[in-house]
């Protein structure tokens, strides 16, 4: 029982980190516009696709 609690600590702990993780580079790139904006896992071009010229190409 010890074990399961002590993974659920550790799991629920990585997730509020990456939650932290996110909103300081939300902020960063808020305070540093030069920079561009922060970019988010999952959005864009990029999993299955080549990116050519801004758009998509699923063929590759």
């Amino acid at each position: 029982m010890l074990n399961f609690l002590i993974a659920m600590g550790v799991i629920f702990s990585l997730m509020l980190g990456w939650i932290l993780v996110q909103q300081a580079a939300r902020k960063f790139a808020a305070k540093h516009p030069e920079f561009g904006p922060a970019k988010e896992e999952g959005l864009g071009c990029g999993k299955n696709c080549g990116c050519q010229a801004g758009s998509c190409d699923k063929e590759q």
